[in-house]
Parts: structure tokens; C-alpha cells; sequence
């Protein structure tokens, strides 16, 4: 068996593969303490099965402890070791504003304090040394190193291309002070731009050691009742062991959300749809990504929590729209949802746990879309006096009727969604309407169809596993390794042996951390002299012409002749800019490859045929209709209808009809 957990902000998932067979549980997140709830959410998943944790074979999570931890501010506290004259680089960042029209808008504070920037005497340039590292100054200012520090980044000039001194800075870390975690950017993130690479190398460090922590507390529980230890989400869709995690917990950031995005490009592309919007709904927020070609969309460099992070990251925008987001009035009366939460406690005043608020769960409740008699996953039977009572205080305040106000609720909720749907398409060139939708998470189908009317999509692809999708992605996922140098190439150094030197140097250093060391030939084209079935290594270059100050990416073979880097270029330029110049030079800044196994490929088995349950009125456009209910999944429906999936909800408006389409997908489509 298989066993993937990812944890949200209100319910943590599992999911068992048990071959085709896929047992789901869901259970409330323990946010004082997340690997309970991962442990409870196993036990209950075991108990699905009928199995034991001996007959586990791989346990894989997702979690948000990296990126709670950076939200809110509790992490450890943090050195910087930085090259002398440039200590202040975090605080300085790009001196920019945090939002060129609105002056009261700030950057985060920097992580390091000033009393803990450490100054190395010490002096790279391009070419390499241009000063040498003064050891023992630089031992004196070791004991300086106040007791309560935690954590030291060391992020040197031009350390990401001549890292001697960095290297020694960490073996005299090492050496007198073997206590603290130690992060350097040549390990963390070896590319080009001081300030991005200086902030990436700063996060790591000061969230590795509660990734620690919790890794080591998780992986002594799991032992405990028998489970393998867990494998970990990274940000980039890939998957690795708990030691690199812990060791870089700046991978983990984008751990959570990239489960559900590699999971949804998975089910879209067993359905035949190679390129999707896939939108997770959860209980705290919607994390929006794309899919082309049949993968997730992987970005360089991405920004979490105002702070810049220079590794390859799913490309996932997320909003505060979730099933627990809560709605109310501006000061200047207009209807708001979120980005605040109920969370998992109190929850929903439609949990019955305390919560008094109006929620878009509790107003989802009043339309006539979720049941009072049907309990969401996890056994939350649902009051719907409470809801009533929370969305009619809201209703009054603003001079409404209680249904009113409840179907304004989920309108503002979908129109939040939709706008994060074009953010990772419109704005970014990308036709929202010649791709489909796949949402997912307990509220996704909810909103699914309000969505696609919104943007002009008319297919959307909705998993039976959807409530807990984030969970199966995990098992799907590739075991992967992403690697990057940059190396700055351009004119004559530019050629097809140089760049394949460096792919090669990468893609070893790849197999070496994933444990892999089979060197049998093969003969497949861009496998680098290893056999696809051990691992594939994909390789991208980040190029620009010269005097430009910013890259596009580009995927081609491991050994790419110059010449077909620049055709690629030129296409990718033109797509984005509208034109290329075939006259400049072209200069390569960043190679980047990914040695990936391939995870699991299950073909899901056909669910049990849908039961018919009592019909019920529900509000759609204003109006009360007599609306079809089923429990399970459906061979087909039209709309008014509503599928009570497990683990989610699905709305099937009028105009709308969903027919049963395989591979574990029901599909929804607008009718003429």
C-alpha cells in the first residue's frame, strides 16, 4: 500500500493506493501540532482499509509547516554571514516599493536582525579571489555570536560561482559553533542576483530548524505505529527524504499547494486534457496553478510572504477563499469574503464548535447546495439553524434577505477565484477559455460552474477524489531532485560542450541525492548515459540576449547546440514581447535540470453506481428550484442536480450536465 497525507488548514487528507483500489479519511488539523492530525488522519485511513501500518510500503506528506512558519513570523533565530560592506543586503533588498501606489504598504521586516549580521572579511569578484579570507578575524567575530541564535545563513559575493570561502565559513561554523544550523547559498541556491540568492539562503536557515523538528517528532511517531518514514513534498513537485528536507527547509515552502497541483495535472491528463486550470478550494484558502502539456507549470523564482525565494517552485497563485472564509461589510458597506478564516477551530458556525461568523460554508449551507442531513467528510454534520443564524446577522447589517446575502456570499467568493484564475492565465498570455477546469479540494465543485461561467470555460473535469486530490498527488509524484547553476555564458564560451559538462556535473550531483548510482548505458535521447527506468534528468537553460536585465526559460536536450538554444529562445521571446533579435548576443545565465523517478500511475477503479437520495429546493440565479440529489458519483446528472462526492460537493447548475467519463473523473460541461 501507498500512503500519502497532506495536511490544510482545516482538514489534513489521506489517501491509500492499495493497487487501484483508493481509500480516503479526512480529520480536523491539529495546528498546534500538525503530525497529530497526520497521525489521527492515518489511523482513520488504515481503518477505511482494513489494513495495518506493516502493510505500508511508502508514507509520502505534504505540509505547511515552512510556510506557516514564514507567514507568521516564527521562525528561528537567524545569523547572516555576508561578505563585509554588504551585511545590510536582506534589509536593503531592491529599494522598491511594496506597492507603487499605495505609500502605507511595507516589505516584510528582515529576518536578521542587525545585531546578528556578521561581517567576513573576505572578497570575491567574478574571476575569483580579490581578498583573501582573514580566518582569524573572522574567528573573533565568531565569539561574538550571541548564545541565542539559532540558525546562520552565509551568503557571500559571488559565492554562487567560486564558493571556497563560503565553504570555509561553514567549516568554521562547524567548528565553533556546531550547535547552530548552517545554510550557504552554493548548497541552497547557486544562482545568479545577490539579493534574491542572499533572501532564498536567509529563509532556509531560518526555517530549517522547526522543519527539524517536526520532521524528527513526525518520524519518530510514524515509527512508532509501524509506518516507513515519511518521504516529503517539496515546492517543486517532487518529492525526497525527510534528511534533505529537513536540511533545506526553504524546498518545503510550497509543499502543501504542490501536491494538489501535480495531482491535478495527473486526473486532467488521464482525461485528455493536457492543458487545465486546476483551482484547490479548501477550508482556508484557493490555490490556483496551471497545467500544460500534461505537467505543472514549474517558475524559477517565486515570492512567499513578500519574500523572494530563488528556487523552482510549482507556479501556484493563492487567494483567501475557502470554504471557512468569512464574510463581511467594508467600511463602506460593500460585501467582502476573507481573506480571514474560521480555520479548523472554531470552524464554520455550521460545525457547531463555537463559530458565530458567517462563513462561505455556512452560506453554501443556506442555498441548499450542502445538507444538513448529509455530514461533510470527516463525520462534521452540519447545523443548519447556526448558519442561519450567522449569514441572517450579516444580512440584517446590510439591509438584505437571508438568501440573499448567503447567494451574494458564494458570488463574491467565486468572482475572488475566478480573479486568481486570470492572474495564472490571462496575465500571463494564456486563453482561460481553451483549457479546462479541475477543481478540487471539499469546496472546489462547489463553485466550479460559477467559476467557468465567469471566464468562459465550458469543460470542467471534476475528480471523484477531489476532497482529497492534494493527497493522491502526493503518491503520483515524481522522487525528484531540481539543481541549478549559474554559469553566465555568452560569445565564443557559449557551446554545446560547455553547456553539457554542466548538465552532466548537475545531473550526477542529482543522482547521488537521490541514492541513485546504476551507470548502464542507454541509448534514449537526453538520459545523459542512465536508464530512464532509474531516473530521467530534464534539462532547462534561463537565457537572455545581452544587456538585457531578465531571463525567459527554455527546455531542451542535455547536450543543445547553441544554435537551437537560440531558435528556442527566439520563439519564447516572440511569444512574450512580440518580437526577437536574431542579431544580439545570446547569453546563458542558468542551467537548471531535474533528475526525477517516476511515482505512481494507478488507473483508479469505477466507483460503486451513485445512490438516489431525496430531491431538495435549492437557490440558483435567484431562484428556487427542485433540485436532483445523489450520493456518490453519477453516470450522468443535469443540471439541477447535486453529487455528494466523497469528500466534496458538486453543483450542477441549470445548463450544466456531468456524465461519468473514467479514469476517476466525472465531466461537466455546458450544454448549447
Amino acid at each position: 500500500m501507498l500512503l500519502g497525507v497532506d495536511v490544510g488548514g482545516t482538514f489534513t487528507d489521506a489517501a491509500i493506493l492499495d493497487g487501484d483500489r483508493l481509500l480516503t479519511a479526512k480529520t480536523p488539523t491539529t495546528p498546534d501540532d500538525q503530525s497529530r492530525g497526520v497521525l489521527e488522519a492515518v489511523r482513520a485511513a488504515l481503518r477505511e482499509a482494513g489494513a495495518d501500518a506493516a502493510s505500508v510500503e511508502r508514507f509520502v506528506h505534504g505540509m505547511t509547516v515552512a510556510t506557516n512558519a514564514l507567514l507568521e513570523g516564527r521562525t528561528a533565530r537567524t545569523a547572516l554571514f555576508a561578505t563585509e560592506g554588504f551585511t545590510d543586503l536582506e534589509e536593503l533588498r531592491r529599494q522598491n516599493r511594496a506597492d507603487l501606489y499605495r505609500l502605507c504598504a511595507a516589505h516584510p521586516d528582515p529576518i536578521v536582525p542587525p545585531e546578528l549580521r556578521v561581517a567576513v572579511p573576505e572578497r570575491m569578484g567574478p574571476d575569483g579571489v580579490l581578498r583573501d579570507l582573514d580566518e582569524d578575524e573572522l574567528r573573533a567575530r565568531l565569539a561574538g555570536l550571541s548564545d541565542d541564535c539559532e540558525s546562520v545563513a552565509v551568503c557571500l559575493l559571488w559565492g554562487f560561482l567560486h564558493s571556497d570561502h563560503e565553504q570555509r565559513v561553514v567549516e568554521l561554523l562547524e567548528e565553533v559553533r556546531p550547535d547552530l544550523h548552517v545554510s550557504a547559498s552554493h548548497r541552497t541556491a547557486p544562482v545568479f542576483r545577490e539579493y534574491e540568492r542572499c533572501a532564498t539562503t536567509v529563509v532556509d536557515a531560518a526555517v530549517s530548524p522547526l522543519m527539524r523538528s517536526y520532521l524528527r517528532r513526525l518520524s519518530s511517531r510514524a515509527g512508532d505505529e509501524g509506518l516507513p518514514p515519511p518521504e516529503v513534498m517539496l515546492s517543486s513537485g517532487g518529492v525526497a527524504d525527510a534528511e534533505q528536507a529537513a536540511a533545506h527547509g526553504s524546498w518545503t515552502v510550497l509543499s502543501g499547494p504542490a501536491g494538489g497541483a501535480v495531482g491535478a495535472a495527473w486526473i486532467a491528463r488521464a482525461a485528455g486534457a493536457a492543458n487545465a486550470v486546476c483551482l484547490d478550494m479548501g477550508g482556508t484558502s484557493c490555490d490556483v496553478s496551471v497545467a500544460l502539456d500534461g505537467g505543472a507549470v514549474i517558475a524559477g523564482e517565486r515570492q512567499v510572504g513578500g519574500r523572494p525565494l530563488a528556487l523552482p517552485m510549482v507556479d501556484v497563485h493563492t487567494v483567501g477563499a475557502g470554504g471557512g472564509s468569512i464574510a463581511w461589510l467594508d467600511a463602506g458597506g460593500a460585501l467582502r469574503v476573507g481573506p480571514r478564516s474560521a480555520g479548523a477551530q472554531p470552524g464554520p458556525a455550521a460545525y457547531g464548535r463555537g463559530g458565530s461568523e458567517p462563513t462561505v460554508t455556512d452560506a453554501n449551507l443556506v442555498l441548499g447546495y450542502l445538507d444538513s442531513d448529509s455530514p461533510l467528510a470527516g463525520g462534521v454534520a452540519l447545523d443548519g439553524e447556526a448558519a442561519a443564524r450567522a449569514v441572517g446577522s450579516l444580512a440584517e447589517r446590510a439591509g438584505l434577505a437571508l438568501e440573499e446575502m448567503a447567494a451574494g456570499i458564494v458570488r463574491v467568493a467565486s468572482t475572488e477565484m475566478a480573479r486568481a484564475v486570470r492572474v495564472v492565465t490571462v496575465e500571463r498570455g494564456i486563453d482561460p477559455r481553451d483549457l479546462a477546469l479541475v477543481p478540487f479540494g471539499g469546496a472546489g465543485p462547489l463553485h466550479a460552474a460559477a467559476i467557468a461561467d465567469e471566464l468562459g470555460m465550458t469543460r470542467v473535469i471534476v475528480p471523484y477524489a477531489s476532497g482529497v486530490l492534494s493527497a493522491l498527488g502526493l503518491l503520483v509524484s515524481e522522487r525528484r531532485r531540481d539543481l541549478a547553476e549559474s554559469v553566465l555564458l555568452s560569445g565564443e564560451a557559449l557551446t554545446r560542450e560547455a553547456i553539457a559538462a554542466t548538465v552532466e556535473r548537475l545531473a550526477d550531483q542529482g543522482r547521488a541525492d537521490l541514492g541513485l548510482t546504476d551507470t548502464t548505458p542507454t541509448k534514449g535521447p537526453g538520459e545523459i548515459g542512465r536508464v530512464a527506468s532509474i531516473a530521467e534528468a530534464r534539462a532547462s537553460y534561463d537565457l537572455r540576449y545581452a544587456g538585457q536585465a531578465f531571463e525567459l526559460t527554455v527546455h531542451g536536450s542535455a547536450t543543445p547546440e547553441p544554435a537551437a538554444l537560440r531558435q528556442a529562445f527566439n520563439a519564447v521571446h516572440r511569444d512574450h514581447y512580440g518580437f526577437y533579435d536574431d542579431a544580439a548576443e545570446l547569453e546563458l545565465v542558468t542551467v537548471r535540470v531535474a533528475v526525477a523517478q517516476p511515482g505512481a500511475q494507478p488507473r483508479l477503479a469505477d466507483p460503486p453506481p451513485a445512490e438516489e437520495a431525496a430531491r431538495r429546493a435549492a437557490i440558483f440565479d435567484g431562484e428556487r428550484l427542485d433540485a436532483r440529489v445523489v450520493h456518490g458519483v453519477p453516470a450522468n446528472a443535469e443540471g439541477p442536480a447535486i453529487a455528494e462526492l466523497p469528500g466534496a460537493t458538486l453543483v450542477i447548475p441549470p445548463g450544466w450536465r456531468a456524465e461519468h467519463a473514467g479514469v476517476g473523473t466525472l465531466v461537466m460541461e455546458r450544454q448549447s
